[in-house]
């Protein structure tokens, strides 16, 4: 009786246990809807055998295990989507047979433990439109072949591992509304693509958290129907587009680059900006061996997106160059000191021991994707991370100031101690509590402290 279903929906319900391999024998479904369960185990290879289906949703379940190879061999499916399970593994390059007569269009597999890189032969499938592979383990670089995609409309790589440059093919996409490339967790290089500019349709860019360089092609001020921009977190510099997305971009979208200027909140006017950076210039006397190294090692420090190297120089003085006068804790970790920067603000600096200032090109990308993880905590119990720098000499993270010290002060002061009752030291644990919580189950992804 069941073979000759066509449909399967159990979504939303509370079943557990892993998914038959029986369900390969019904022989005539064309839709498999299983999302919002409790199913754990691997996907059934058996899947594989349905030739006639078109659409298979496993999302929001716990799933585990490779994703099969043989789950396009009936070559009819059209749509798939595993997002938000535990799934293991590579991508399979043989999804490029989901080919025959309405090829694979939308493929959703966000929100697992996916490893390897992204396979090119995704190229060959030219009905795609939806392309969501965010929040996994993807490395290598952004394959050049998604650029035959000119029907995709929503491309989604953000909180992988990916590296190298954005390849200028993404620009032959002409459909696509949203570029989302919000790598918090990867290391992207080089300058923007000015083919990015061919994207007419484009309405959310987000380039946010990579290592992206060089100044914003001019021909950006063409993407007139761009609505959300966020290039934050990266190293660019120079004027910003003049196109509306841009001048009412938010300070936290742009911020934390290297020397942006323009009309939005929280950049300098650009002729006010080209004038200070030729100022600095002048009045810099550097060797050519301490620029090779800073070269070598990258300006990775930067803050409210101001030029590092001059802040660096700016905390060094603050600090007396990290005198003990200025010293206000010491950990495991390192030495904490007061600095007062010259733009008005006062920050805690904690300078690294000497064993964890030197960083290595092995596990400075380690070091760079934790302090951006780190970069976006946003909690009332926890103090905000602004910034870092690795240079050879001195390593340090710089934070909020938190201007009544710690709690071992206050127990250890007699007078604190008192003023310090059981219901706020009760409130104090709570709070310890919520921001510990948050890491380790509310934040994305988890950060275990």
């Amino acid at each position: 009786m069941l073979k000759s279903l066509t449909g399967f929906e159990l979504a939303q319900n509370n079943f557990s246990g892993s998914i038959p391999a029986s369900i390969g024998n019904m022989s005539k479904l064309m839709k498999i809807y299983l999302t919002y369960n409790h199913l754990s185990g691997p996907i059934p290879s058996t899947l594989g055998n349905l030739t006639h289906l078109q659409s298979l949703q496993l999302g929001d379940n716990h799933l585990s295990g490779p994703l099969p190879k043989n789950l396009c061999k009936g070559g009819q499916l059209a749509n798939l989507s595993v997002i938000n399970n535990n799934l293991t593994g590579p991508i399979p390059p043989t999804l490029k047979n989901c080919k025959s007569l309405y090829r694979l269009q939308e493929l959703d597999l966000s929100s697992n433990h996916l490893v390897g890189e992204i396979p090119k032969e995704l190229g060959v499938l030219t009905l795609m439109f939806r392309l969501l592979l965010s929040d996994n383990q993807l490395s290598g670089k952004i394959p050049p072949e998604i650029g035959v995609l000119s029907n995709l409309q929503h491309l989604n790589l953000a909180s992988n591992n990916l590296s190298g440059p954005i390849p200028n093919q993404l620009g032959d996409c002409s459909k696509l509304l949203d570029l989302n490339l919000n790598l918090s967790q990867n290391l992207l290089i080089g300058e923007i693509p000015q083919q990015l500019a061919k994207l007419h349709s484009l309405e959310i860019l987000d380039l946010s958290h990579n290592v992206l360089n060089g100044s914003i092609p001019n021909s950006f001020n063409d993407l007139k129907s761009l609505t959300v921009v966020n290039i934050s977190y990266n190293q660019l510099e120079g004027p910003i587009p003049n196109i509306k997305a841009f001048h009412e971009a938010s300070f936290d979208d742009l911020r934390n680059n290297k020397g942006l200027c323009g009309n939005a909140i929280g950049l300098m006017p650009c002729a006010v900006a080209a004038a200070s950076n030729g100022h600095r210039k002048s009045t810099k006397n550097r060797t050519r061996k301490s620029e090779s190294i800073e070269a070598q090692l990258g300006e990775i420090f930067t803050l409210w997106g101001y030029n590092g190297r001059i802040l660096y120089e700016n905390i060094i003085e603050a600090t007396e160059d990290f005198s003990s006068n200025n010293c206000i804790g010491s950990g495991g970790y390192g030495t904490v000191y007061k600095a007062a920067l010259p733009i008005g603000e006062v920050v805690a600096v904690k300078k690294l021991h000497q064993s964890e200032d030197s960083m290595t090109s092995n596990n400075l990308k380690a070091f760079e994707s934790e302090i951006h993880a780190l970069s976006e905590i946003r909690h009332r119990n926890i103090v905000k991370l602004y910034g870092f720098c690795s240079y050879p000499k001195n390593s340090f993270l710089v934070y909020e100031f938190v201007e009544r010290g710690s709690l071992r002060e206050a127990l250890n002061n007699k007078d604190e101690a008192m003023d310090l009752d059981w219901e706020k030291r009760l409130n104090v644990v709570k709070a310890v509590a919520n921001a510990l919580s948050y890491m380790h189950h509310d934040h994305s992804p988890p950060i275990i402290h």
